[in-house]
C-alpha cells in the first residue's frame, strides 16, 4: 500500500484541536471534514456577519469549543492577507474561506 501523501499525510495535531477531536494526528482533510461535522451539528452557520447562528450561510458562529481552537489562528497566506482571530470572542463569526487557515494553524 502506497504512503499517504499531500492532504491525505496525517499530520501531527497542536493540543487544543488535538483536544477537540480526540486524536494527536489526522490527515488535514479528515480535520477539516470533523470541525465542519461539528459545525452543521452544533448549528454554528450564519448568513450574516456577526450574526446570529441559523445553520445556513458561509459564516461560522464561535462557540466556546470552537473559539479555542480560532484564537490559535494568525497567519498570512501566500497572497500576503492576514488571517488574525486572536482577539475573536465566543459568538462573532468567521469566513468558512478562513478554514484553511485555521487548519494550518493547529498542525505542526
Amino acid at each position: 500500500m502506497a504512503e499517504a501523501k499531500g492532504l491525505n499525510k496525517p499530520v501531527k495535531l497542536k493540543s487544543d484541536l488535538a483536544a477537540f477531536l480526540g486524536k494527536s494526528e489526522l490527515p488535514r482533510t479528515e480535520i477539516t471534514k470533523k470541525l465542519w461535522d461539528y459545525i452543521k451539528e452544533n448549528k454554528l452557520q450564519t448568513k450574516t456577519e456577526n450574526g446570529k447562528a441559523e445553520n445556513a450561510g458561509k459564516y461560522i458562529v464561535a462557540d466556546a469549543k470552537l473559539l479555542s481552537i480560532f484564537k490559535n489562528t494568525k497567519s498570512t497566506s501566500k497572497s500576503g492577507k492576514l488571517t488574525d482571530l486572536t482577539n475573536l470572542k465566543e459568538g462573532e463569526t468567521i469566513n468558512m474561506m478562513q478554514m484553511a487557515a485555521v487548519v494550518g494553524a493547529n498542525v505542526e
